[in-house]
């Protein structure tokens, strides 16, 4: 198989875990909003149910009703539920791709076929979030890859400043270079 094809496979493997974390995140954050509007609501019903037509009850549904509001608006502005959706997706589309990869036999496996799926990767890569995703997660991913010594995506190998190796370069490791019997 291709080189090209080899690191595109990898590449796919890397996004996919990679989304399938975001993707748990986010439905924790989903979970998490999730709980005190079912809590809010329920605390509405059973203060309604004391209402007693005199008015006392106005004040905490204003406030609940408040409180009830500020989440949503909270989860809406975050984009909570499509978020969710967008790196399940990902991570799907990521996985059904490197199955495709996988499932070429190497015959069939030209330039053309290789730049088809490198397009497709592209379109996939141009919808991720990468803001959207904790540097933990990604560290994590980088940290997996490295060790197995797979290519990584251009975002995390080290070109985002994400990079769990440090090379530095040391003065002692360049070589003097002399020109007309000078040191440089």
């Amino acid at each position: 198989m291709d080189i090209r094809a080899f690191a595109l496979l990898d590449k796919c493997e890397a996004m996919s875990l990679l989304c399938s974390k975001a993707s748990q995140r986010w439905n924790l954050i989903k979970f998490i909003f999730q709980i005190p509007l079912i809590l809010t609501s329920s605390v509405m019903c059973i203060l309604n149910s004391f209402d007693d037509g005199k008015g006392v009850m106005k004040i905490p549904n204003v406030v609940i009703n408040g409180v009830s509001v500020l989440l949503i608006s909270y989860q809406s502005n975050l984009k909570v539920a499509e978020k969710c959706e967008l790196f399940k997706n990902l991570s799907n589309s990521f996985l059904q791709l490197a199955h495709e990869i996988e499932g070429i036999e190497a015959e069939k496996l030209d330039r053309n076929c290789v730049n088809s799926l490198t397009d497709k990767y592209d379109a996939f890569i141009i919808s991720c979030l990468f803001e959207d995703i904790p540097q933990s997660y990604k560290k994590e991913v980088i940290i997996i890859f490295e060790k197995l010594e797979k290519s990584l995506p251009l975002q995390l190998n080290g070109c985002s400043g994400l990079s769990t190796k440090k090379k530095r370069v040391s003065a002692n490791i360049i070589p003097d270079i002399k020109i007309n019997s000078e040191i440089v």
